[in-house]
């Protein structure tokens, strides 16, 4: 007798079924856009949009693992993203998810070279998803984290935790262990979302961005980065179930002192930020230096023995991934390892299952 397919397994055909066919009416419809507009000169954004999904970029990691292509639909429209899925991933159990949240002038394939993160999710057996923002959204392809007067921040938001949903359905990552990582304005948005969905991420890290509550629009938004700002707004409270301790998740800080693009006080303030919700207080701080690689001072804020925050400040860093790929844009190799840093960070909460 035949075996019936698992109820899982129909809802992730008819997932994929009704994708398809969404994915299909959209490329449809952006290329009967695109006609229309080199008819009437009335766009140059919308090209874009019908040649970067019809486009295949080139593998940033090849023979790790598959780089595979995905679209997330919500109120704020539609996002590509890509995700990298290692060829042995964790066995016996549903592999981890990292959420990497790229800055302004880069795309996925940009931020996985320079960050290398799909190496080292290759050797460790989690998923890494690269949400991708367009230029339709913003010109410099920047995430709006800005923007929660308008509810455009929110509503990118929701769309980066609905990428998250489809490859936890479709590609089989772990729901419950899910940490989400941000350079500049993907810092920005990562710290919103934890802020707003603090139960659906197990652990968040910021390099070289801006906490909520800094800015509420475009209009302040720069005043914000430079670090020149109060804050604007308490942070975001939780829009969703909290975390059994109410807690946001823990979070890594990672700034350069010569960062002239995000000021440094804004890496303090997102780690007050923290320590104040969580009820923790400042360790003594530590100088670490390893090698000839610049020299970073470590703060955590602890409640107890928990750590809400912890704050990596590195001395001579200016606005790029510390540790990066060298010849990448964004992206500094004189810098300590962020990207072995915040795996440290994130693997202890990750293990932990909720």
């Amino acid at each position: 007798m035949p075996k019936r397919p698992s109820a899982a397994a129909s809802l992730r055909r008819a997932w994929r079924k009704g994708l398809s066919a969404v994915t299909g009416q959209v490329l449809r419809s952006a290329r009967d856009a695109a006609h229309q507009a080199r008819r009437t000169g009335s766009s140059d954004l919308m090209p874009d949009l019908v040649h970067g999904m019809r486009k295949t970029p080139a593998h940033p990691s090849p023979g790790l693992g598959d780089w595979v292509a995905g679209i997330a639909s919500g109120r704020a429209g539609m996002r590509r993203f890509r995700l990298f899925r290692p060829s042995a991933p964790a066995v016996g159990e549903r592999p981890p998810l990292v959420v990497m949240l790229h800055g302004c002038g880069q795309d996925p394939a940009g931020f996985a070279r320079s960050t290398r993160m799909n190496r080292l999710a290759a050797r460790e057996g989690f998923l890494v998803l690269y949400p991708e923002q367009s230029r339709l959204a913003n010109p410099q392809r920047c995430w709006n984290w800005f923007d929660t007067e308008s509810g455009r921040a929110q509503a990118e938001a929701a769309l980066i935790l609905a990428a998250v949903d489809q490859v936890c359905l479709l590609h089989g990552a772990d729901r419950e262990r899910v940490a989400l990582v941000g350079l500049s304005a993907g810092a920005g948005m990562a710290a919103l979302l934890a802020t707003m969905h603090p139960s659906r991420f197990k652990a968040v890290a910021m390099h070289s961005g801006v906490p909520p509550g800094m800015a509420t629009s475009a209009t302040n938004a720069l005043r914000a980065m430079r670090g020149s700002a109060l804050a604007l707004a308490s942070a975001p409270t939780s829009t969703s179930t909290p975390n059994p301790t109410g807690a946001w998740p823990p979070l890594l800080v990672i700034h350069g002192t010569r960062d002239r693009v995000v000021g440094a006080s804004n890496a303090y303030e997102a780690a007050r930020q923290w320590a104040e919700a969580a009820g923790a207080k400042a360790a003594p701080a530590r100088v670490v230096q390893r090698g000839r690689r610049w020299p970073m001072t470590i703060v955590d804020f602890k409640r107890g023995r928990a750590v809400a925050a912890t704050l990596v400040e590195i001395d001579g860093l200016a606005h790029a991934w510390s540790g990066g790929a060298a010849k990448e844009p964004f992206s500094d190799p004189a810098g300590p390892d962020a990207t072995a840093m915040i795996w440290r960070f994130v693997a202890k909460r990750l293990a932990l299952k909720a």
